[in-house]
C-alpha cells in the first residue's frame, strides 16, 4: 500500500555514491528525496588529470546535477554545505549561500560526502602541493603545469630553465602515474612546436612513492609492466621513498635506511593518500560510531550506523570490509541503501551489502593502460580498449561521451591539447585543501556580503 504522505529521503552529496541511490529512488513517487552537494555538479574524478593537462574541459566530466535529474519531479536540487546532524530529531543543518542556516527534515538519510586529499600530518605541504580531487583542483594544476614552461621559456639562466621544466609527482597509485605519465606526453608529444627557447621533450617528471613499485596493487607482473611503460616515456621513478618535506623550492625524500635526497623542482603535486570527509566525523559523533585512521566511519553489514537504521554512510567516507576507495564501492553503496530504504517501506528486512568486484584499470600513456580483472591481466593496447570502453560507459550524457571520444582521438592519434586556457592567478575556488590552507588561499564567494549582512533601503 502506499503511504499516505511521501517518505523523505535526504541525500548528502551528488557524487558516485549519491547520485545512482538518488536516481533509483527517484523512479517511485513514494519518495520525495532532497539532494544535498556543496557542488553543483556531479564529477568524474577518474578523469580529473585530463582536465589537468589539457586534453579535455571541466563540463566534459561534470555534468549539472540539477539538469541532469530535471525530469524527476519528486527531486530536489539544493546548493548547500552540510555543518551538522541531529539524528535524534533527524534534521542535516546546513549552510546556504550567502551564510543562511537551513535545517533539512528526514525519515531516512544517506551520506556519500566522499574523500578529500591527505598530507599524513603535514598539511603545510598543501599550499605548494595540490592534491587533484575537485575540478578546481585541476584547473590550479592546469595553471602550474602551463605557467611553469611559460615561466621557463621566459628565462635566459639555464639552471633556473632546468627547475621550471621540472615536475614532482608523489604518489604512485593510478592518479600519480595517470598524471605522471600524461604530463611527459603533454611534453613530448604535443608542445614540441610550440617554443622557441626551450625543448619540451627535456621536461622532467619524478614519481616518488614509498612502495617499491608503481601500481602495487595490481600485483607484481602488471607493476612491473607500468614500470617499464613509465621510463619507456622518460619518467622518472624514485621508489622505495617517501616525502618527508615540500618547499617553492622542491622536496626532500627519505629511505627505509634513512637516507635523504632532495629535488629541486618549481611544481610538485600531490597524489598520494585520501581522507575522508569530515562529515564521517560528524556522523560518528552523533551515532556513537567508531572511525578508522582515514577518518572513515564504521558501519554494519548493511551499511546503516549503529542505533540509526535509517542513516547510511556509503563511499570513501565509509569503512566496509576494508573495501578501496573506488568509484564502483561507492556506485554498490549507494544503491543498496536505496535498495534497503525501498525493502524496508515494503516491510522486508535489510541485507547486508555485497560488493561485486569490477576490476581495475589505469592509463599510464597513449595507448598503454593495466586491466586487472578476476585473474585476467591486460596490457599496453589491449588493456587501453578495455579502458576506454569502462571509462566512456561510466561517463554521464551522451553529449558527454562523444565530445570525449573526440578528444581522446585529437590527443592520442594526433597531437592536439585543445584545453590549454589557464588563468595566471590562483583563483582559489572550491579546492580540495585543509581548512586552514583554503582561508589563506580562497576569496569570498559573495564579496559585497564578506564584511557582513547585506542592508537594503527601501
Amino acid at each position: 500500500m502506499r503511504a499516505a504522505t511521501p517518505h523523505r529521503v535526504v541525500v548528502v552529496g551528488g557524487g558516485f555514491g549519491g547520485l545512482p541511490a538518488t536516481r533509483l529512488l527517484a523512479r517511485s513517487k513514494e519518495f520525495e528525496i532532497t539532494l544535498i552537494d556543496r557542488r553543483n555538479h556531479h564529477l568524474f574524478q577518474p578523469l580529473l588529470y585530463q582536465v589537468a593537462t589539457g586534453i579535455l574541459s571541466p563540463g566534459q566530466i561534470s555534468p549539472v546535477l540539477r539538469h541532469m535529474l530535471r525530469k524527476r519531479s519528486n527531486v530536489r536540487v539544493v546548493l548547500s554545505e552540510v555543518h551538522g546532524f541531529d539524528l535524534g530529531r533527524r534534521i542535516v543543518r546546513t549552510t546556504a549561500a550567502p551564510g543562511r542556516e537551513i535545517e533539512f527534515p528526514y525519515d531516512s538519510l544517506i551520506v556519500a560526502a566522499g574523500a578529500g586529499q591527505s598530507y599524513f600530518g603535514h598539511d603545510e605541504f598543501a599550499l605548494i602541493a595540490p592534491g587533484m580531487k575537485t575540478i578546481d583542483d585541476a584547473m590550479e594544476l592546469r595553471r602550474r603545469v602551463y605557467g611553469a614552461l611559460e615561466i621557463a621559456e621566459s628565462l635566459s639562466d639555464d639552471a633556473l630553465t632546468r627547475f621550471w621544466m621540472t615536475f614532482v609527482v608523489v604518489g604512485a597509485g593510478a592518479t600519480g602515474v595517470e598524471l605522471a605519465g600524461q604530463i611527459r606526453e603533454l611534453a613530448a608529444r604535443s608542445l614540441n612546436r610550440d617554443f622557441r627557447r626551450i625543448d619540451p621533450a627535456t621536461v622532467r617528471v619524478i614519481l616518488v612513492d614509498g612502495g617499491e613499485e608503481p601500481l602495487t596493487n595490481f600485483g607484481d607482473r602488471l607493476a612491473g609492466r607500468a614500470r617499464r611503460e613509465l621510463e619507456k616515456m622518460g619518467v622518472e621513478l624514485q621508489m622505495g621513498r617517501r616525502v618527508v618535506g615540500v618547499d617553492p623550492d622542491g622536496v626532500d625524500t627519505e629511505n627505509a635506511q634513512g637516507d635523504k635526497s632532495r629535488v629541486r623542482a618549481a611544481t610538485t603535486i600531490w597524489a598520494a593518500g585520501v581522507q575522508a570527509s569530515p562529515l564521517a566525523g560528524m556522523l560518528a559523533e552523533s551515532s556513537g560510531a567508531s572511525t578508522d585512521r582515514a577518518g572513515r566511519i564504521e558501519v554494519l553489514a548493511d551499511l546503516s550506523l549503529p542505533g540509526h537504521p535509517e542513516v547510511f554512510a556509503v563511499g570513501d567516507m565509509a569503512s566496509v570490509q576494508e573495501l578501496p576507495g573506488v568509484c564502483e564501492v561507492a556506485m554498490q553503496g549507494g544503491l543498496h541503501a536505496a535498495n534497503t530504504i525501498k525493502r524496508r517501506l515494503k516491510g522486508r528486512d535489510s541485507l547486508p551489502f555485497t560488493y561485486r568486484d569490477l576490476g581495475s584499470a589505469a592509463a599510464i600513456g597513449r595507448f598503454k593502460s593495466i586491466v586487472s580483472f578476476r585473474g585476467v591481466r591486460l596490457s599496453g593496447l589491449a588493456g587501453w580498449a578495455v579502458w576506454f570502453f569502462v571509462h566512456i560507459g561510466f561517463l554521464n550524457g551522451f553529449g558527454n561521451r562523444a565530445s570525449t571520444m573526440v578528444r581522446w582521438f585529437r590527443a592520442m592519434v594526433g597531437h592536439a591539447r585543445p584545453e590549454r586556457v589557464f588563468s595566471v592567478g590562483h583563483t582559489g575556488g572550491d579546492l580540495s585543501l585543509p581548512d586552514d590552507v583554503k582561508k589563506r588561499i580562497m576569496p569570498h564567494p559573495f564579496p559585497a556580503q564578506a564584511e557582513g549582512p547585506a542592508t537594503f533601503a527601501g
